[in-house]
């Protein structure tokens, strides 16, 4: 039986709710301190000069500062992440701003991965429909597959990707390995645009963040989620009729 507070509410529900209050106040801070309006390529333009600057004298602690950022940004769903994965090349060039992106991106969707399957996984799974209970069991049956064909294709939003597994009884080691891997061409592809950004600023332009969607790049990605579906496939293929 759990312990009840003075107005009987369980103490633990309230716990297990504390994580999701902690991710609403820090949005609130953000969005209340206006943070959010820098994550644009019009901010950056304006204050291109004094980020170069703090970048270069905050030096090894740069990347760790920007990955901080990056993973608040996700936990909390702040609209963005597109504009910070091309930063993250702009600042560092392609192969460390990848890095900073994946790490970043994989820490906040990991928190936010947590605090679901924590504060309301089980109130959404008790009250899901039958489409639903029929995407739990290909979650609970190929979830790696699934979750790997999800960040290679990145057709849905970011944030519904983190939340849907923790719903569905994902393990955290297959969360975290198959978003960091998964994520890895769309982080390079867009921290190679951020790595030319600033000619583009000198132009007065801003990139083209639906470039991931031209042929020439969408249908390589298609071919690994392809591939990476093959097991799955094959598994249904064998399965007894």
């Amino acid at each position: 039986m759990q312990d009840a507070g003075i107005d009987g509410t369980p103490i633990l529900g309230l716990r297990r709710l504390l994580p999701l209050v902690l991710l609403a106040v820090i949005a609130l801070i953000v969005y209340g301190t206006g943070f959010h309006q820098y994550l644009t390529f019009h901010a950056l333009a304006e204050h291109r000069e004094w980020l170069v600057a703090e970048v270069a004298e905050f030096g090894i602690w740069a990347p760790l500062a920007f990955i901080a950022v990056y993973a608040i940004s996700t936990a909390v769903s702040i609209p963005g992440a597109l504009f910070l994965s091309v930063l993250g090349g702009f600042l560092f060039g392609t192969i460390l701003g990848s890095i900073c992106d994946l790490t970043g991106a994989t820490l906040g969707g990991t928190i936010l991965f947590l605090v679901a399957r924590t504060g309301f996984g089980d109130v959404l799974r008790r009250r899901a429909g039958p489409f639903m209970r029929k995407v739990e069991a290909g979650f609970r049956e190929n979830a790696a597959t699934y979750l790997l064909i999800l960040r290679l294709v990145p057709l849905f939003p970011f944030w519904l990707v983190n939340l849907v597994p923790a719903f569905f009884g994902v393990r955290l080691s297959v969360f975290v390995l198959c978003t960091f891997f998964g994520m890895i061409p769309a982080a390079v592809i867009y921290a190679s645009i951020g790595s030319g950004l600033g000619r583009m600023l000198d132009r007065g332009e801003a990139p083209n963040l639906n470039s991931i969607f031209e042929p020439r790049i969408l249908i390589p990605l298609l071919g690994l989620a392809l591939l990476a579906a093959t097991p799955a496939l094959y598994k249904r293929w064998k399965r007894p009729r």
